[in-house]
Order: structure tokens, then sequence, then C-alpha cells
């Protein structure tokens, strides 16, 4: 018996530690204090400031996901420019994606080995009354995008990628609004109110530190839950819908046949599942003939 006892204590302390790979997406406008583009981009006066609080939000996230087992973190740095995030207060074991263009956009280097996704500092749609800086991609050219004939946020689009490999999304953190409208699209999934919205540019906010604490407790209630949570998936192939601020852009995307035009303002592109929307929407708001040299 004794010697059953030893033999399994060497077993147990043989076998490998279980793996449980995180991805994690990172946005700014979610993140506690952000209330105008003073703080959200290089040539506001608080942005540098900011960034910091960015990326202290995210490690609160990295260190919360450690402790509770998570053994690979990737981070997406997936605002404005993609370089916000300071690269070198992360842990060494921990990777991120920066810059853009990337296929699949704010989830990019996601696949089926992740076991879970996170999003951080996200906000409302375009489509949403309310909400802090609320837009979907882009706030200067875009005023609506729907997938198969329903409008959807940035963290619904993403939670369909994210789905489209099995993996689901188990917490967001951002203000009231945003939380409020991705759960209603995907589920009840965990959520770190970091404030709450009072206007598209004001809100009652916690302090940096605060909102750390809340996002630190969030990830680890989701991962000790995540086995609840199911991927988002949309059905293929899928209809997008994007309209423009402006009718131009509309009108010289038309010109191509893969293109239907419903109004003076709105294209449609039929994509045969979200990994080609997400492309398709990616070259949308990327693509300029500035980039060439």
């Amino acid at each position: 018996m004794r010697q059953l006892a030893v033999l399994l204590l060497c077993a147990s302390a043989a076998a490998p530690a279980q793996k449980l790979k995180l991805y994690i997406s990172a946005d700014m406008e979610g993140v506690a204090g952000v209330v105008t583009g003073d703080q959200l981009s290089p040539a506001g006066f608080e942005y540098a400031r900011f960034r910091e609080f960015m990326t202290r939000e995210v490690l609160a996230a990295v260190g919360a996901a450690q402790e509770a087992g998570a053994t690979e973190i990737l981070v997406s740095d997936s605002h404005g420019n993609g370089e916000n995030l300071l690269v070198e207060m992360f842990p060494k074991e921990v990777r991120l994606v920066r810059s853009w263009p990337r296929r699949q956009g704010m989830m990019a280097g996601l696949d089926a080995s992740f076991d879970a996704a996170m999003f951080l500092g996200y906000h409302a749609s375009t489509n949403n009354p309310r909400g802090v800086r609320a837009h979907t991609i882009s706030s200067a050219r875009l005023t609506r995008i729907a997938l198969n004939g329903a409008a959807v946020t940035e963290g619904a689009l993403n939670a369909a990628v994210a789905g489209h490999y099995g993996v689901p999304v188990i917490l967001i953190s951002g203000d009231d609004a945003a939380i409020e409208e991705v759960r209603a699209a995907i589920g009840p999934i965990e959520g770190a109110e970091t404030k709450r919205t009072l206007g598209f540019h004001s809100a009652n906010t916690l302090t940096p530190e605060a909102a750390r604490e809340v996002i630190a407790r969030k990830v680890k209630a989701a991962l000790a839950r995540r086995r609840d949570f199911q991927p988002y998936r949309v059905k293929a192939p899928v209809t997008v819908d994007v309209s423009f601020k402006n009718y131009l852009p509309a009108e010289a995307l038309s010109y191509l046949r893969i293109i239907e035009r419903p109004d003076s303002h709105s294209i449609r592109f039929r994509a045969q599942d979200i990994l080609e929307a997400s492309d398709f929407l990616m070259f949308l708001n990327q693509y300029s003939p500035g980039m060439e040299p």
C-alpha cells in the first residue's frame, strides 16, 4: 500500500501542467478615465499617461490570468495605430501583436489552439446612442456594420472570429454600455465595468487602480467558469453591410462586381465565412492610395 502511494505521488509530480492558452484583444476607449480624443491618440495631451493606464489594465488581466493557471498568453494591441501598449512592461513569456494591417484585425494571431479570449478596454457600437466614444471600426468613416442583417459591435464581430475557431469569449472590460451591448449579442460573459457612460465624451469613472482591481477579479472569475461559455458563431455564408458617412466610398466600391450598393451610402459584400468578412472589413478600413510609395 505504501509503495502504491509513493508511485501515485511520483506520477502526479511527473504529470505536465495543464495547458491554458489565452488571447487578449485590447482597445483603449474602454479604459478607466478615457473620455475624449485627448487620451486616445499621440496628438492628445494626455495620451502618454493613458497608454500607460491601458498597459497596466492589460497587465492586471495578464497577472490574474497567470495566477489562475494561464500558461500561454497572446496580447493584441488593437487601438489606433496598434502601437499603444508599452511592450517593455510585459512579462517575457507574453507575446504581443502590434500595428496594421493584419489578417483578422483585432483578433490577429488567434487560432483553434487557444482556450479562451478576453476583450479589454472595449467600447459600444456606432449604432448605440450611449457609450463613451461609441463607434464601430472607424469613427471617422463608418455609420453601420451588419452581419447577416444584424448590426454588430466590434465585440460581436471579434467574438464571431473567435467562434470560427471554437474559442469562447469569456470577459469584456469597458463602460456599462459596451458590456451590456456585447452581452446582448454573444451571451452573459463576465464584465469588468471601468466607468459608466454619461455621454459620448463624458463618464463617471473608476480610478486606474480601482479599475485594475476589478479587471483582475473578473478575469479570475471568468477563468474559474470558462467551461460555462460557448463560442459565438455567425452562420456562413456571411452578408456584410457597411454604411459610410460619405457617399463617395460606396460609389467607388460599387464599381467592383462583387459589391452591391443597396443605397447611396452603403455597400454589401457576400463573404464565404466570417474570416473573409473580417478581411474585407480590414481592407475597407486600411487601404488608401497614400499607402503607395
